[in-house]
């Protein structure tokens, strides 16, 4: 028994050294943790996040820079800032102005959530129907940074008198974070400025190597005109929106490459959701080609179900905390996006049904039909039960692009340079700046490397016979190689056709083909090319390609150099506030509109946030003065909508953006009984008795009062 009790202790001693060594190898790991995070050296990691930040800076700079030369902002008025922000612009800043000059924000919040002003007689939550939360963020902090300085008795900005000339009075001039449209701006270029950092660390991240960030960022520089309008319209929902639906895509990106990723990534998903969606009433249909684009990528069996399931989790969580903090908009419930999520969480739910068809095949398009027809039914279900058609104007916008089908919306938004086709110059732009052949080289070499590993699958799969039933399950939480390469693909694509059919959404198309350019530098994909030295010395080559339009680009961008004015709005705004009570009601073209209740906050009838189906009907009767329709009837319709006052635009009578594109033409297709007769806003021009009486004129505007 001696032998054994002395095997036995050293078998103790044995699983105490064992135990030892366990407990070594945890402090080495503990201490290579320091060093190192998932395997990259953390003197590496904080140089790649320092040169984001550089990368941030200079794109906020560049950003201010533009916006600065192309307004002179810094030398305009209070009232001149103010009427550069025009149409939807004018509209979202004055919420933010509406909270800022309240006694206290709590009053200024309830005056925008019971908000009689924006849709005479109507009261309407703006916070609900306008995604206005980033206002509502940026006058916490405006408050928040008055309030501390002041309380320190520091001056937050400076102000000076600006002598305009040409017999104009001088103007009060202040720069400056305590200037409300400074403070403003500053904080709409710092957001994007981020958003430049998160392209560097994604194109680095996506392509394994540094170089591939440079390559993103170089390439969304010399394209910048394609990538952004931020610099020219700051307030518009896009400015907030788009770096959050950059994050998201990293994120899902990360997602997809790791092996078996937790519940948490839900979470963060869920986060970036809201941030998006409450920032941008277009974020929906972003998304949706989001989880097509995955869901894509889980069909052809690159994903496993879990890694579905935990970013359909983080969408849904999303959207649903968006519903609520929307004040549960009914047009958010019945999006297709909505639908798309339900309907795609019910198929991954069904796989193993699914499954036993077998034939693989046969299972992609089972649930290719059960995608369309779920999202389809769910969609047409949610809107008959809550009764909405807020969206229905965007059915009827694709359904105009490929018919001959045409209606007084339709054509409002399709006469719009923005809302039509893209324009034959945009692939020429993107041609001589080498980012649509880099773009085609790095897709092109996915597509081959992905094509090479599936016929080596399928040979091995012939000649071994059917999988191990492990291996199927592992492959269900870990997928395949070059998965989010997949993602990325089908995402670009889904970009592409968004901007091909409306010109104004490639700014998703542009950036993510600027992403797309730093596979050029993955290892992975092109070490067939021979030495890493050698795949950086055709970066390289690739980038002073580049460089030779880009640089070229950015010099044009430059260049640009103005000085924002417009004193014939500026006397129509200035004689409102002068001549008219307080409480008068205004109807007019929609960006004007804006003007005016950003400048006067005078109630108004209609303004340019045209996606509500009862706006739409709204400004479709204040139009009724561009159409053919006699003055009486006229007057009747804007009687019954309360207007008081009128703003006439000759421009908007005469002008033609294209071939049935003029207003009277527009009206022509819903108004066939008044064809052919003389325009009522040609009359109302040299005559506006005895319907209404001319109270205001000048070059650009007349103001009609009701009699």
């Amino acid at each position: 028994m001696a032998p054994r009790k002395r095997n036995a202790q050293n078998a103790n001693n044995n699983s105490q050294n064992q135990t030892k060594k366990k407990g070594a190898k945890r402090q080495d790991d503990k201490s290579q943790e320091v060093t190192e995070v998932e395997g990259i050296p953390l003197s590496y990691l904080s140089l790649i996040l320092f040169f984001a930040a550089v990368i941030g800076v200079a794109h906020r700079n560049h950003l201010a820079g533009m916006f600065e030369r192309d307004r002179h902002f810094s030398h305009l008025s209070t009232l001149e800032r103010e009427l550069a922000f025009r149409t939807e612009m004018g509209l979202y800043y004055s919420y933010y102005k509406t909270m800022i000059e309240t006694k206290t924000y709590q009053k200024g919040l309830n005056k925008i959530m019971y908000d009689n002003i924006t849709e005479y007689p109507l009261t309407i939550n703006t916070l609900k129907r306008f995604n206005l939360y980033p206002e509502a963020v940026l006058a916490i902090g405006y408050r928040a940074y008055e309030s501390f300085w002041t309380g320190l008795n520091k001056p937050t900005k400076q102000c000076w008198t600006v002598n305009r000339g040409e017999g104009k009075t001088p103007v009060q001039s202040c720069e400056g974070l305590g200037e409300p449209s400074y403070f403003y701006i500053e904080n709409v270029f710092f957001l994007n400025g981020v958003m430049m950092s998160v392209f560097f660390l994604f194109g680095t991240y996506l392509s394994g190597s540094v170089f591939g960030g440079v390559l993103t960022v170089a390439s969304y520089f010399y394209n910048h005109g394609e990538c952004t309008r931020c610099m020219w319209t700051p307030p518009l929902r896009e400015s907030f929106a788009y770096p959050f639906l950059v994050i998201q895509m990293l994120l899902v990106t990360h997602i997809i490459k790791l092996r078996i990723p937790s519940y948490r990534y839900s979470g963060l998903i869920a986060l970036i959701t809201v941030c998006f969606m409450l920032s941008w009433q277009f974020a929906q249909f972003a998304l949706l080609t989001q989880t097509l684009a995955v869901f894509a990528t889980y069909a052809l069996g690159y994903i496993g179900s879990h890694k579905v399931k935990v970013i359909m989790m983080g969408q849904l969580t999303g959207l649903l905390c968006s519903f609520i903090a929307l004040f549960g908009n009914e047009m958010l419930l019945t999006s297709f996006f909505t639908s798309c999520v339900i309907t795609v969480m019910v198929v991954v739910i069904l796989e193993s049904h699914l499954e036993k068809l077998n034939y693989k095949v046969l299972i992609l398009a089972t649930q290719g039909v059960l995608l369309i027809l779920g999202t389809v039914g769910l969609k047409i279900a949610l809107s008959r039960l809550f009764s909405t058609a807020d969206d229905a104007h965007i059915g009827d916008i694709f359904r105009s692009k490929f018919s001959n089908f045409k209606n007084f919306h339709t054509m409002l938004y399709t006469c719009a340079k923005e809302f039509d086709f893209m324009e034959a110059e945009t692939p020429w732009k993107v041609l001589k700046t080498l980012l649509a052949p880099s773009v085609g080289v790095a897709v092109l070499t996915v597509v081959f490397q992905l094509l090479k590993r599936e016929y080596k699958v399928w040979t091995s799969d012939t000649n071994s016979g059917s999988d191990d039933g492990e291996e199927e399950n592992e492959s269900q939480h870990r997928g395949k190689p070059h998965a989010e390469l997949v993602y990325h693909l089908f995402q670009l694509l889904a970009f592409t056709a968004m901007a091909i059919l409306i010109m104004r959404l490639k700014l998703f198309w542009t950036p993510h083909m600027c992403l797309m350019t730093s596979l050029l530098a993955s290892r992975q994909l092109f070490s067939w090319i021979g030495s890493r030295e050698r795949q950086l010395a055709i970066v390289v080559l690739v980038l002073a390609g580049m460089s030779v339009q880009g640089i070229q680009n950015l010099q044009h961008q430059w260049s640009i150099m103005g000085e924002y004015s417009n004193y014939p709005l500026e006397e129509l705004v200035e004689w409102i506030q002068a001549k008219t009570p307080k409480r008068a009601v205004f109807a007019g073209p929609m960006p004007t509109m804006a003007t005016v209740k950003l400048c006067t906050g005078r109630p108004i009838i209609n303004h340019p946030h045209y996606e509500d189906a009862g706006l739409r009907e709204r400004t479709k009767d204040v139009y009724t003065m561009y159409s053919r329709k006699p003055a009486e009837e006229v007057k009747k319709i804007l009687k019954k909508r309360k207007v008081q006052y009128a703003i006439l635009e000759e421009s908007w009578c005469n002008r033609r953006s294209g071939v049935g594109c003029s207003m009277p033409e527009i009206w022509d297709i819903e108004d066939e009984v008044n064809r052919g007769k003389q325009p009522l806003c040609q009359k109302l021009l040299f005559n506006s008795e005895p319907h209404f009486k001319r109270v205001f004129r000048n070059s650009v505007y007349q103001v009609l009062k009701l009699t």
